[in-house]
């Protein structure tokens, strides 16, 4: 779904708040040679950060992935303050946290004595009225690499495949392999059929989400039978509900599946996807 954003009045760049038409990173960040990073955006409701633990864990686990010796104590409090720092610190915000490897000549191999490079900053997000939205998708083969659980900052495949949505008049794009869903550019995948729910296993080829993670959750609590296992394309003509995850989609109700210009799936906001949405601004504004 397509937002429009501004730039933030300032950001943290290596160890300092500046505005942010005065920060520069060199030519030779390998996050500009090579998508040699990772990023992160963790939601704030009314000012207050949630699952901002899931967050830093999630950021860790993929520096691990990827060798980035890079000390991640500091970051639950720089978040914190950069939202603090805002003129919307009691509003509905995010901050967006970048790690790149750091600066070097170019070259494929990996130097080993280099210094990471920390971008972190606040924006504004409408996080509310989020269960009234249903999106229309498109589905279409999934190209991108085999490491999808890294968080990477090489977004190209999925920048390309949200915005061949986006021309077409949808508002995202659920992505397939092999005959089944895996995710879409920018959301997690989950199915309703029998009142069952299903959605993709955890593994290289999808990213763990923490929305995703919050869902299973409230299943659990609610009593909903679960299955993580990959759902097949053929069958959509059997499914009850589709509703998608993110941290700033939350949880939306799909209305449409187009593959090849033909639709494959409709229907209107079911039962469960409606119990979850209830639950889900339970978690994130009643506390």
């Amino acid at each position: 779904m397509k937002t429009k954003k501004k730039y933030p009045v300032e950001v943290y760049l290596n160890d300092q708040w500046m505005p942010s038409q005065e920060a520069t990173v060199s030519v030779f960040d390998r996050s500009f040679m090579f998508a040699d990073g990772i990023y992160e955006v963790t939601p704030f409701y009314n000012g207050k950060p949630f699952r901002i633990e899931d967050h830093v864990a999630r950021v860790k686990y993929c520096l691990q992935q990827m060798n980035i010796d890079f000390d991640i104590s500091a970051l639950h409090d720089f978040m914190l303050e950069a939202v603090e720092r805002s003129t919307f610190s009691k509003e509905d915000a995010a901050v967006y946290l970048q790690i790149s490897r750091g600066m070097a000549p170019r070259s494929h191999f990996i130097p080993q004595e280099i210094k990471p490079t920390l971008l972190l900053y606040a924006f504004q997000v409408n996080l509310a009225d989020f269960e009234d939205r249903h999106w229309k998708v498109m589905a279409s083969e999934d190209f991108r690499w085999h490491r999808c659980d890294i968080k990477s900052t090489a977004l190209l495949a999925n920048t390309m495949a949200n915005d061949a949505a986006l021309s077409a008049g949808y508002d995202e794009n659920l992505l397939f392999r092999n005959g089944h869903f895996t995710e879409g550019s920018h959301t997690t995948i989950f199915f309703v059929k029998n009142k069952t729910v299903y959605t993709h296993p955890e593994g290289r080829q999808i990213l763990s989400g923490i929305t995703r993670k919050v869902v299973l959750e409230l299943c659990r609590d609610l009593d909903i039978v679960v299955k993580e296992e990959a759902f097949p394309v053929s069958g959509l003509k059997e499914v009850d509900e589709i509703f998608l995850t993110g941290t700033t989609t939350q949880i939306a109700p799909v209305s449409s599946v187009t593959i090849e210009g033909k639709e494959m799936f409709a229907s209107q906001k079911g039962e469960i996807t409606a119990r979850l949405q209830e639950e889900f601004v339970k978690r994130t504004r009643e506390r």
